[in-house]
């Protein structure tokens, strides 16, 4: 499975922000010049995380994004399925009950194991995220790097 770069951009801008202080807010303009990142663009990202509550929006001069909840009750799934969707990789079309080798209906009264298969896997995926939290991430970010990315954010 090959996910977008922009689920890239909302993982990396979600542990950023979760590295500040819990009322300190970043614009998407600062988390764009962060990562040389096109700024319009990744403003859409940020709404669709705002629009599933992991973050939360201000506007004004101080305005900008910030976590929509602690860091420990945000999980890598969250922001995955905020930017992504919900829907499966995978659909069977039922391509053994067509041409040549089609099977009979009384052969295909059980789901295609190949559907299964690739079912349990997005289970396992999806669940291995879920189990995932910032705060697990936070955990184990190299001690410095909350630091650094405070002040590269202020201009230091």
């Amino acid at each position: 499975m090959k996910l977008p770069t922009s689920t890239e951009w909302a993982l990396h801008c979600a542990t950023t922000l979760a590295q500040l202080p819990a009322e300190q807010t970043v614009s998407a303009a600062q988390l764009a010049a962060y990562y040389d990142l096109p700024p319009a663009y990744l403003a859409k990202q940020m709404q669709l995380l705002v629009k599933a509550g992991v973050l939360t929006a201000t506007t004004g001069p101080r305005g900008g994004f910030r976590l929509g909840r602690p860091p420990a009750r945000i999980s890598l799934l969250h922001i995955v399925e905020a930017v992504d969707g919900t829907s499966p990789p995978y659909e069977c079309r039922e391509i053994r009950q067509r041409g040549l080798g089609a099977l009979s209906p009384e052969e295909c009264r059980n789901t295609c194991i190949l559907a299964a298969k690739m079912a349990a896997a997005h289970r396992a995926w999806r669940d291995s995220l879920a189990g995932v939290s910032l705060a697990d991430i936070l955990a184990e970010l190299p001690a410095h790097a909350p630091e650094r990315t405070r002040d590269k954010l202020a201009g230091r």
